[in-house]
């Protein structure tokens, strides 16, 4: 097996790196590999973060897959809506490392974790689903609704609009984009401050909050595999 996805645990934080070509594609193997790495830091109790190459953190889904067949892609799709499901509830905070673009499922890796940092960049960040010719899928739409901010919501899910890092942070994709100088050390202090939590407050109090966000989830998950049944 290839490892698309390398796993490094230091100080109590498990790094989590697509490495997955150029684009960083989310392919079914991806994921696969994606969640051993999450059963990893469950077993060890670690802190997540998660990142992508210099440049990318994901342009979505691997389009081979995608272009194969509507079976194929909304099958893929529906694995990934489950992995976002997954880190939305995940036991242990999860921080997304954004090294760059982050299009179509890199930007719901995005909206999926506690907390985000990007890159300042000529990158671009969001969903652009409705300008290649896809609808968006029920999860898609729930999650974004959740997480993004009502103005851009209706930008990014109905209109494809592309953003920088910093317009990021203010639609809802990013907490904070910072200059590559600072970054990585950003990234490490925000996790090894989020080591310092009560893992199991944090857990239920997650739980708690995103409890609707999650029921919803769930039954957009069924929506959508009802497409392909």
């Amino acid at each position: 097996m290839s490892e698309l996805v390398h796993y490094q645990i230091d100080n109590n934080v498990a790094t989590i790196t697509l490495q997955n070509g150029k684009a960083n594609a989310i392919s079914h193997e991806v994921i696969v590999q994606l969640n051993l790495a999450l059963d990893k830091a469950e077993e060890q109790q670690a802190v997540v973060v998660l990142t992508g190459q210099a440049g990318m953190l994901s342009a979505g889904y691997d389009l081979k897959v995608m272009t194969e067949s509507m079976q194929s892609a909304m099958k893929l799709v529906e694995q990934g809506s489950t992995l976002a499901r997954r880190m939305l509830a995940f036991p242990l905070p999860i921080v997304v490392a954004c090294t760059g673009h982050a299009v179509a499922k890199g930007a719901f890796l995005c909206l999926s974790a506690d907390y985000r940092i990007g890159l300042e960049g000529q990158f671009k960040v969001g969903l652009n689903e409705v300008a290649i010719g896809m609808e968006m899928h029920h999860v898609g739409v729930e999650l974004a609704r959740a997480r993004l901010t009502p103005a851009y919501f209706n930008r990014c899910v109905l209109l494809a609009d592309m953003l920088s890092p910093t317009e990021a942070v203010i639609a809802g994709f990013l907490d904070k984009a910072v200059s590559e100088a600072e970054f990585m050390s950003t990234v490490l202090a925000t996790a090894q401050a989020l080591t310092k939590l009560n893992m199991q407050a944090h857990h239920k109090t997650k739980l708690k909050a995103r409890a609707e966000l999650l029921r919803v989830l769930d039954e957009s998950i069924l929506k959508d595999a009802s497409t392909i049944n």
